[in-house]
């Protein structure tokens, strides 16, 4: 692999997106279209993300709502968010089902917090891995040692702010569940 600084940059922002839609999942008490990502609704046969089966809105603050694009899939759309082990109780209304998001108590904010930092970590290593990448690459290129230098210290530069914004999500995520 030859050293390529844009290659690393994108992989490093590759692991931050990550992170920000593993947060995305993270229930805060907020209502977040994003906290349904992972359910997955058997219909037809086969098995389909949420967001395929219908549309997925924010009426209120602490309100989820699925317009199921087909009737005869709200008992099968229901089902799934109750066993999507997201502690939601889904409430359907015709076509329609509202999922009110219910209070997090203390305990659940600190499992929340605990989660947040093991994706924070996570991501983390990731960044670690591409940064040892980076520095190998440089290492094959066989170049003056001051150009060496300078490229390993460019790759230590965004390693750090990548790792900056790692720590900066996660401080907000953190606040963001205790403070709901």
């Amino acid at each position: 692999m030859s050293y390529d600084k844009n290659e690393i940059k994108r992989r490093m922002d590759g692991a931050l997106e990550n992170l920000a839609k593993e947060f995305g999942g993270l229930r805060t008490g907020r209502a977040s279209a994003s906290l349904l990502d992972p359910v997955v609704v058997e219909v037809y046969g086969s098995k389909m993300p949420l967001n395929q089966v219908g549309t997925v809105s924010v009426p209120e603050p602490r309100m989820l709502s699925v317009q199921v694009w087909d009737a005869g899939n709200v008992k099968a759309t229901e089902k799934a968010i109750r066993d999507a082990g997201l502690g939601l109780n889904p409430m359907p209304e015709g076509a329609n089902i509202r999922i009110p998001i219910p209070d997090l108590n203390e305990e659940r904010r600190a499992e929340l917090t605990k989660v947040a930092g093991k994706y924070a970590e996570s991501a983390r290593i990731s960044i670690r891995n591409v940064r040892k990448d980076g520095m190998d690459a440089v290492k094959k290129e066989n170049l003056p040692e001051d150009e060496q230098k300078r490229l390993e210290g460019e790759v230590q530069k965004m390693t750090d702010e990548a790792t900056k914004r790692v720590d900066d999500g996660l401080s907000d995520k953190e606040k963001d569940i205790m403070t709901v």
